[in-house]
């Protein structure tokens, strides 16, 4: 019985794109995470799993990056197919070609394209006139695939997902939009500490809430970190001022300058804690030396995970 379900969870997910959490159903974010495990798996061991051979996927970065394009490559690369760098500079939308014509044009070339823009917009009107699955590799409201790589991460750690507290500290941005989602559909409880002014997008709380009140899930939005922080299992923060926020550097280090993730902040939480971080990451500013490099940091294994689970979602849908 078991075997037919995954096998009807894999057919579901043929062709899809990958926008965002709340498109997905718990099963199929599951799926997706066991899969990611499974080919990790694969790939440690030295097994070859060319689910992919003879594909190709178009990678349009309007935003530069280190794990998104790294693990991108590489990863269509393991699975037996190939990436193609599209920089936003060079495709024919960085001259005023319309988002649908581009769409239409790299389907007929490509099995899949990724891409990792500014407004969340872009990447639906690309899916809107695409005929092969697209994937959001980041917007400014959503980060799905650094969600579905977190949670694989946690899963690895903890050993479950389910009841679990997440605590997130900082900006109320596009990661904490989708981690926001994840918990929800996953069962893992939430709690988010912003400045005001700074909190996460009402609409996607609202969905997160929708969605939580299903699987028996927390979302709880406050202003005080270690309210928090209180009893978590897993801490995270993120960059107080995101690619494109520069000029507000110094107006954000004002606004956030007691949401730092330190080791004082750490005595509310779980002895076992583990804390996260999306990467880049300013030391000093939104976390300590002592917490991002002590021994409850897992940073580098859900950097590492990107890959993994990207390749799950290029496996299942292209």
């Amino acid at each position: 019985m078991q075997d037919v379900v995954q096998e009807e969870l894999a057919l579901s997910l043929k062709g899809r794109d990958f926008l965002m959490l709340v498109d997905y159903t718990p099963q199929e974010i599951r799926y997706l995470i066991d899969l990611a495990i499974e080919l990790k798996r694969k790939q440690k061991a030295g097994e070859t799993h060319h689910l992919l051979k003879g594909k190709t996927l178009g990678m349009i970065f309007e935003k530069s990056s280190t794990r998104t394009r790294v693990s991108f490559e590489v990863g269509i690369y393991q699975l037996g197919g190939q990436g193609l760098f599209l920089s936003g500079n060079d495709l024919q939308i960085g001259r005023g070609e319309p988002i649908l014509d581009t769409a239409q044009v790299l389907s007929r070339y490509l099995d899949g394209i990724m891409i990792r823009t500014f407004a969340h917009r872009n990447v639906v009107e690309l899916a809107r006139g695409a005929t092969v699955p697209v994937i959001n590799g980041l917007t400014d409201l959503s980060h799905p695939c650094q969600a579905l790589a977190d949670y694989q991460t946690i899963l690895e750690h903890k050993g479950k997902l389910e009841g679990l507290k997440v605590a997130y500290v900082g900006d109320g941005n596009n990661v904490v939009h989708s981690l926001m989602m994840g918990a929800a559909k996953l069962g893992v409880n939430i709690s988010v500490a912003t400045p005001e002014g700074y909190e996460p997008d009402a609409n996607m709380i609202q969905q997160s809430k929708e969605h939580a009140a299903e699987t028996g899930a927390t979302i709880h939005i406050c202003r005080d970190p270690k309210e928090a922080v209180a009893d978590a299992d897993i801490i995270y923060s993120d960059v107080w001022a995101s690619m494109g926020q520069e000029a507000e550097q110094k107006e954000r280090e004002l606004a956030f300058a007691d949401y730092q993730v330190n080791e004082e902040l750490m005595k509310y939480a779980n002895k076992d804690y583990m804390f996260m971080h999306c990467l880049p990451a300013h030391r000093g500013e939104e976390v300590s030396e002592g917490v991002i490099d002590g021994k409850h940091s897992i940073i580098f294994d859900q950097a590492e995970n990107r890959l993994h689970a990207q390749k799950a979602i290029m496996a299942a849908i292209m």
